[in-house]
């Protein structure tokens, strides 16, 4: 998550390296492949089920919390204010896709959940906000911001698929890996966006700079001939 205007706390991690295992250490003990498979999951875990944080909303301001997500992606968010001093202050919160579109919208609350699969890929955004409170409050509130695997319901899952204890585990690290693959080749495709696209501006300012290279000295030539034209007429050359 990515807060914009400021605020406390963040979560997030990123899954960095991978370790490699012989083959004697698979088959001299079953207990190194299911320590390596936990160890494994933990990792890639990390990098999408630590995004719950605790931020502030003074008053005077709207709070928001932005996260770059790939299309075709659930998005699950649960938020509560924790602790406002008297129990009547509220939020509104709103939820927009990366091109302003409204996806969720809640006025005056003090807890919700939100949930939306993603269309196209961007930052989506949400704010928190409060109405009529006295200037000088602020109150603390709790976002739990999930995506990807660590949004589904695993225990449904679990009872639907029938399965138990290495078998879940199984699945989930499975769904984490597919996970961090698609975000790998979305984070490629949109660096060659970036790349195509200061290429095309890099060739546009090149043109820009010859074609106005080419009309000064036009107009230099034209100015030329101009003062020449000017001083045979009054007999000075």
């Amino acid at each position: 998550m990515e807060e914009v205007g400021g605020g406390k706390g963040r979560g997030g991690t990123a899954m960095k390296s991978m370790m490699g295992v012989s083959g004697a250490a698979w088959s001299s003990s079953p207990r190194v492949l299911y320590s390596f498979l936990v160890t494994l999951l933990l990792v890639a875990g990390r990098a999408r089920m630590v995004d719950a944080l605790r931020f502030e909303v003074p008053a005077a301001s709207t709070k928001c919390l932005a996260e770059d997500i790939q299309p075709n992606v659930l998005v699950l968010g649960d938020y509560s204010v924790v602790s406002a001093g008297d129990a009547s202050h509220r939020i509104t919160v709103k939820v927009t896709s990366p091109y302003g579109q409204q996806l969720y919208f809640q006025d005056s609350v003090q807890s919700g959940q939100f949930g939306f699969t993603t269309k196209e890929g961007g930052s989506y955004m949400a704010c928190f906000w409060m109405q009529n409170a006295p200037p000088s409050l602020t109150i603390s509130v709790d976002l739990d911001w999930k995506t990807g695997a660590a949004a589904k319901d695993w225990d449904d899952i679990a009872k639907k698929d029938k399965l138990e204890g290495m078998e879940l585990e199984l699945r989930k690290l499975e769904e984490q890996v597919e996970a961090i693959h698609a975000e790998m080749l979305y984070l490629r495709d949109r660096e060659k966006e970036m790349r195509d696209l200061n290429e095309t501006t890099n060739a546009r300012v090149a043109w820009f700079s010859i074609i106005s290279l080419l009309i000064c000295l036009s107009v230099a030539g034209w100015q030329l001939w101009h003062l020449k034209s000017f001083f045979e007429r009054k007999k000075l050359l």
